[in-house]
């Protein structure tokens, strides 16, 4: 399969792209620093009370959904613990996986940051898409 050459309404459509995306996760960062915790915090928050099918989440499912680093997510799973937004238990079926679970404070926080995300999102509907998907087919 040959690649075709990208031409000028692609690079457009990319660029419309990026551009909404970055709004909107910038829009994000600010509202999660207003409300006192970070966005890598709410992000983990997200996942957790999200993961399908339970409402708690081992550390390497977190990893995978936060496209990070085991370690790093532990690092922030620590964090967040000191903060009072999850705890970690270890998992009965087996005792090398630990679970994280959102706390009281952690769903308090996760409701108020999610409803105010949605509405944003909600408000970008019609303009957070893959612009003129049809255009990056190509000329």
């Amino acid at each position: 399969m040959t690649a075709r050459p990208i031409g000028k309404r692609q690079y457009q459509a990319l660029a419309a792209f990026r551009y909404e995306l970055r709004r909107y996760l910038r829009q994000s960062e600010e509202m999660t620093r207003r409300h006192g915790i970070t966005p890598l915090q709410y992000q983990l928050l997200l996942h957790v009370k999200g993961f399908p099918g339970r409402e708690h989440a081992s550390v390497t499912e977190l990893a995978e959904r936060l496209q990070a680093k085991h370690h790093g997510v532990v690092a922030l799973i620590t964090r967040s613990e000191a903060a009072g937004l999850v705890q970690r238990r270890v998992s009965d079926a087996d005792g090398r996986v630990v679970h994280v679970h959102l706390t009281p404070k952690g769903e308090q926080k996760l409701a108020r940051l999610a409803d105010l995300h949605r509405r944003e999102l909600l408000q970008l509907q019609g303009r957070f898409f893959v612009p003129n998907a049809d255009d990056l087919q190509g000329e």
